[in-house]
């Protein structure tokens, strides 16, 4: 056993299979009728950078690009069927935990985790004001319990890890993505991935921390909008790139520049919140040609890509 001052190492290791089929990203998640975020965003993201994922429904929120209304959950035994069906039948590089309505499913999602534990798990927690105090409460200690555990990696605003983390913090000055990360070590997360942290000079700060050190600083303008589906965004697209077989501190920088031109491109498809563009390095605009003077593809972006021919 490593001493308890050593850092947590960096390298996930993934099946050799990566090289030769687009790698399989397990995601439980709700599907959201806007296409903001949830499974929606989950899907399109993974497949943007070169992943493949598996969407298991925990559940289906009642919302529009403004709010979220309301949220049913599906039946802890749907969810275990749903995972299982696939995790028999293909080989999976990495689980995303995003919101799964309730602690039964939680439950269900901790045991399946546990029986392929040489899975990593890229958890999210997003932001749940939208829903019951007393709803909140059960589902944040389920959490806890059940799932961080066994992640290997958290992702949440700074905010939202902040008051769920850190509940008694009584300093004036807020918390670093140390101090987060050093909460979520005590319940067994070595890594965190901490973002929206604000700066007075107009930009944000996202960091990947460790209860040891800050692994990842990137500091991005900060937009003059609200986006819906920004969380799910990231957390997959860090997924699936780390399914590819990517270092993790490499595998974040390429998820948050992902993210960052995504909301650059964010539309409008509502009357409510922007909605990121996934699919951005697929717009033919003026100049983006690649030397040959073709429209640019997936293949010039930069993340890297899976070597299946279609």
């Amino acid at each position: 056993m490593a001493p308890e001052n050593t850092p947590p190492s960096t390298e996930i290791v993934l099946s050799d299979e990566t090289s030769a089929t687009p790698p399989c990203v397990l995601v439980f998640n709700a599907n959201d009728p806007s296409g903001a975020g949830g499974l929606s965003a989950d899907v399109l993201a993974a497949a943007s950078v070169g992943a493949h994922a598996l969407p298991v429904v925990t559940g289906a929120y009642m919302r529009d690009t403004a709010e979220i209304f309301d949220h049913i959950a599906f039946d802890d035994d749907a969810v275990a069927e749903q995972a299982r069906s696939v995790l028999e039948d293909m080989s999976v590089q990495i689980i995303k935990v995003g919101f799964c309505g309730n602690p039964d499913n939680l439950s269900v999602i901790a045991e399946i985790s546990t029986d392929y534990a040489e899975v990593p798990v890229i958890a999210y927690m997003p932001n749940l004001s939208w829903w019951e105090d007393e709803q909140i409460d059960a589902y944040l200690d389920a959490f806890r319990e059940l799932i961080l555990p066994q992640t290997t990696v958290l992702v949440g605003n700074h905010n939202t890890l902040w008051r769920w983390l850190l509940p008694d913090w009584s300093s004036e000055k807020s918390p670093s993505p140390r101090d987060i990360a050093r909460a979520a070590a005590e319940v067994g997360v070595p890594y965190v991935l901490v973002t929206g942290i604000n700066h007075p000079d107009q930009h944000v700060e996202n960091a990947l921390a460790t209860a040891h050190t800050v692994m990842v600083s990137e500091r991005f303008e900060r937009f003059e909008a609200v986006f819906s589906g920004a969380g799910d965004t990231l957390s997959i697209t860090l997924a699936a790139v780390l399914a590819a077989g990517t270092d993790l501190e490499l595998a974040t920088r390429e998820a948050l520049n992902y993210l960052d031109q995504s909301l650059n491109s964010g539309f409008r498809p509502g009357m409510g919140h922007i909605v990121p563009d996934r699919l951005f390095w697929a717009e033919e605009e003026d100049g983006d040609e690649d030397s040959d003077g073709l429209p640019a593809t997936a293949e010039d972006f930069s993340l890297p890509r899976h070597e299946t021919k279609h």
